[in-house]
C-alpha cells in the first residue's frame, strides 16, 4: 500500500513538472523568439530575443554606446537588443517616441533624490508637465537673455573667479581645464538656483571642488545595479548582500546634504524676504528656487489634495525643492564642463580657428576684451547668441563630444515604430551618441568639423512653404527633443558661449598634454584621464 501511494504521487508530479517546463519554454523561448511582434525586428545578437544578458554585459562594462552603434551599422535603425527592449536611430523613430509623449522607464527612478521625484525622474507625463511648468519660464531663451540677475551673476563669476585663475597660471605648465570648467559650470548654475551668496565656490575652492567631484564620480560609477537590476539589488539587500557598496550610499548622502543645506538656506531667505524682496533682479536673486516655490504654491492653491503632486511636491515641499535643484546642479556642472573641455581642446589644436573666432568675438558690443581695470563687460546676450562661428563651434563640440550621449529609455504604448508593430510595455531608446553618427547627416562623423553648422538652412521650401532644416540640424539631438527635452539647454548654450567669449577674446590656449583626452563610453562621457591640461597666454594687442 505505501508503495502504491508513492507511485501515485510520482505520477502526479511528472505531468505537473512537464507542464511547468512547457510553460517556461513557451513564455521565455518560443513566444519571444518566434511569436512576439518583436520577433520581426532584427536582433543585435543571436541571444537578444530570449535573454537580456548581451546588452546588460555591455552596460556593465561601460561600452554601451559603441556597442549599439555597431549594432545599428549592421542591422539598421531599429534593432532588438533584449526580449523586451529596442534601440532606435532615426529622426522618424525619435519623433514617434520622444515627441509622442511615451512615459519614462523605471531606469530614471535612481534620480529620485531624497526619495522624492524631480522633473527628470518623473516617469509619467502629467506629473512631469506640472513640475516643468513651475520653472520652464526661467530657463527660456528670452528670460535668460534679459535676466538682470543672471547678467550680474555671470559678470561676478567671470571677473572675480575664472579670469583671475587663467591669469595666475599664465606661463606655467598649464591648468586642468576639465576640473576648472566643471567648477565654472557649477558656480554658474548654483548661482542661478540659490543666489550668489549661497552658491558653490568651486573655482576658488579647488580643494573642496576635487573632493566633491570625487564624490560625484563615485555616484556615477555605481549606478548599474540599481538601474538595470533593481529587483535583484533589493532582494539581496534583505539578506545583507549589497551589490552597490555602502560607501557609494555615503557619497550620495554627502552630495544630498551639500545641496539640501543650500536649498534650505535659500528657502528661509525667501521666506524672510518675501516674493518681491530687495534681492529680486540682483546677483543674490535665487531665480530657480524662487520660481519653484511660487509654482508649488500656485499648484497647491489651484488643485490642493487633488493635484498629482500632492503627496510629493506639495506635502514634501522642502525635499522636493532640494530634489529638483540637486538634479539641476549635478547635470549642469558635468555636461557643460565636459563640453567646454572638449571645445577648448579643439580650439587649442587649431590656432588659426582661434584667430578667426577672436575676430568675430571682438565685434560684440560691448566688447569682452579686458579693460584697463582688468574686467570684461557683459555683452548683449542676443548679439552673443547670433555669432555664427561661435555657434557652429559650440554645436559641433556638443555633436562630436556629446556630454550626455547614452540612451534615453522610454516605455511604449501599443504603437508602430517604423515598419514594425510594437506592443505596450517595451523598453525603447535612442541615444545622442548614435544620432550624431548617422553618416547621411554627418559625413566622417568622428571628425570634428565646425563648418557643418555654418549653413543653418537649405535654400529649399518644405511642404509648408517654409525653409527646410539641413540634415545636421534635423539630426542634432544634443539636448533630446519633445516635451521632456533638456530643461537647461538654453542656459547651457548661453553659459558656454559667454565663457568661450570671455576667454578667447583675451587669451590664446595651447595643449600641454592630451593623454587620456579620449571620451569615456558612458551615459555621460568625460575624458578618460579625467583631466586636460592647457596653457593660456594673454593677448596684449
Amino acid at each position: 500500500m505505501p508503495i502504491m501511494a508513492e507511485l501515485n504521487i510520482a505520477d502526479l508530479y511528472l505531468p505537473t513538472g512537464f507542464f511547468l517546463i512547457l510553460v517556461f519554454l513557451y513564455s521565455y523561448v518560443l513566444y519571444p523568439a518566434v511569436l512576439s511582434p518583436l520577433a520581426a525586428i532584427p536582433t543585435a545578437h543571436w541571444s537578444c530575443s530570449v535573454s537580456p544578458v548581451w546588452i546588460l554585459w555591455a552596460r556593465f562594462k561601460q561600452r554601451e554606446n559603441r556597442t549599439l552603434h555597431e549594432a545599428h551599422r549592421q542591422h539598421g535603425p531599429i534593432v532588438r537588443i533584449g526580449p523586451n527592449e529596442l534601440c532606435v536611430n532615426s529622426v522618424e523613430a525619435v519623433k514617434t517616441i520622444y515627441q509622442g509623449g511615451f512615459d519614462k522607464h523605471q531606469w530614471y527612478s535612481l534620480f529620485n533624490n531624497y526619495g522624492v521625484p524631480c522633473g527628470f525622474s518623473s516617469l509619467h507625463s502629467k506629473p512631469h508637465s506640472l513640475r516643468k511648468r513651475m520653472v520652464s519660464h526661467v530657463y527660456s531663451k528670452s528670460y535668460i537673455n534679459s535676466s538682470p540677475a543672471l547678467a550680474q551673476q555671470a559678470s561676478g563669476i567671470l571677473n572675480s573667479r575664472l579670469l583671475p585663475v587663467l591669469d595666475s597660471v599664465e606661463g606655467r605648465h598649464g591648468v586642468d581645464v576639465h576640473s576648472l570648467f566643471c567648477a565654472t559650470a557649477m558656480d554658474f548654475i548654483s548661482s542661478y538656483c540659490f543666489g550668489q551668496s549661497r552658491c558653490a565656490e568651486f573655482i576658488r575652492d579647488k580643494h573642496y571642488r576635487e573632493h566633491w567631484l570625487a564624490l560625484y564620480a563615485t555616484r556615477k560609477g555605481w549606478g548599474f545595479y540599481a538601474q538595470e537590476l533593481p529587483g535583484l539589488s533589493r532582494a539581496l539587500r534583505w539578506v545583507g548582500i549589497h551589490l552597490t557598496p555602502r560607501w557609494v550610499d555615503a557619497a550620495n548622502r554627502e552630495l544630498e546634504a551639500w545641496c539640501k543645506e543650500r536649498a534650505d538656506a535659500t528657502v528661509q531667505f525667501l521666506e524672510r524676504e518675501g516674493p518681491a524682496g530687495p534681492s529680486l533682479n540682483t546677483a543674490d536673486d535665487p531665480v530657480v528656487v524662487r520660481a519653484l516655490l511660487a509654482g508649488i504654491d500656485k499648484e497647491e492653491e489651484g488643485s490642493g489634495a487633488a493635484s498629482p503632486l500632492y503627496a510629493t511636491t506639495i506635502r514634501q515641499r522642502e525635499l522636493s525643492v532640494a530634489s529638483e535643484i540637486l538634479d539641476h546642479v549635478l547635470a549642469g556642472q558635468e555636461t557643460t564642463g565636459v563640453a567646454l573641455t572638449y571645445l577648448a581642446y579643439q580650439l587649442s589644436i587649431r590656432p588659426e580657428l582661434q584667430r578667426e573666432l577672436r575676430e568675430e568675438l571682438l565685434t560684440l558690443q560691448p566688447s569682452m576684451k579686458l579693460g584697463e581695470e582688468g574686467v570684461v563687460a557683459h555683452p548683449d546676450s542676443k548679439q552673443l547668441d547670433g555669432l555664427p562661428l561661435l555657434h557652429a563651434i559650440v554645436m559641433e563640440t556638443v555633436r562630436r563630444h556629446t556630454p550626455a550621449g547614452g540612451p534615453e529609455p522610454r516605455v511604449t504604448p501599443a504603437c508602430r515604430i517604423g515598419p514594425y508593430d510594437v506592443p505596450a510595455g517595451v523598453r525603447v531608446a535612442a541615444s545622442t551618441y548614435n544620432m550624431h553618427r548617422i553618416e547621411a547627416a554627418f559625413p566622417e562623423p568622428e571628425t570634428w568639423d565646425h563648418r557643418r553648422f555654418l549653413q543653418q538652412t537649405d535654400q529649399v521650401a518644405d511642404d509648408d512653404g517654409g525653409e527646410k532644416m539641413t540634415d545636421v540640424n534635423r539630426h542634432f539631438w544634443g539636448f533630446s527633443s519633445g516635451g521632456r527635452m533638456c530643461l537647461g539647454s538654453n542656459f547651457a548654450m548661453h553659459d558656454m558661449k559667454l565663457v568661450v567669449a570671455a576667454i578667447y577674446s583675451n587669451y590664446t590656449s595651447y595643449t600641454v598634454g592630451d593623454g587620456g583626452v579620449e571620451q569615456t563610453d558612458a551615459y555621460t562621457g568625460r575624458p578618460k584621464g579625467n583631466s586636460l591640461y592647457l596653457r593660456f597666454e594673454k593677448i596684449t594687442t
